[in-house]
């Protein structure tokens, strides 16, 4: 009876002492593993900058533009905003698709993005990401500039070939 109570203490035994063998040697190895891995991942960041696609073409034609304003008009706050694209197709934001992209309006922020540049996001630099062509905008009284600015599902801007700028004055 002896010999069996025996035989399972022996095994026991003996795996917690070859699993904390494994441990210390895997605790040795783990900090060049770590630097190992820690170099191929900052390999694969880089090339996974390398890897996102080149800003699209734009096709010949295309243009962006305000169907409702023109240049120096005159509006009330707040007022409608509608923008048009032609020879792109409008698509939400997100994947990079030769053809299509979406818009941002510009308001008193310059006349365009340089090309392949992303697009800002904040109170000067609005994102119409859901594929949005119209929007109502409140602004103070007095001359203000309007930059449309396509971009492509990343937002990085298409320059100043898919730009349209107006000033309207809000009275």
């Amino acid at each position: 009876m002896r010999k069996i109570h025996f035989l399972p203490a022996a095994l026991l035994i003996g795996m917690i002492a070859c699993n904390n063998a494994g441990d210390k040697a895997a605790a040795t190895s783990d900090s060049s593993t770590t630097a190992g891995h820690d170099s191929s991942m900052a390999m694969a960041a880089d090339s996974g900058k390398a890897a996102v696609a080149a800003l699209p073409a734009v096709p010949a034609g295309a243009k962006v533009y305000f169907k409702n304003l023109k240049d120096g008009q005159t509006v009330k706050s707040p007022f409608k905003v509608e923008m048009g694209v032609d020879g792109l197709k409008l698509d939400t934001a997100g994947a990079i698709v030769a053809g299509t992209g979406h818009h941002h309006l510009l308001i008193d922020a310059g006349d365009s993005i340089p090309a392949g540049q992303v697009v800002p996001k904040d109170a000067t630099h609005l994102h119409f990401g859901k594929a949005q062509s119209s929007t109502d905008v409140t602004l103070p009284a007095g001359k203000h500039v309007l930059t449309l600015q396509f971009a492509d599902g990343i937002h990085r801007s298409y320059g100043s070939q898919l730009a349209a700028t107006i000033t309207v004055t809000v009275k």
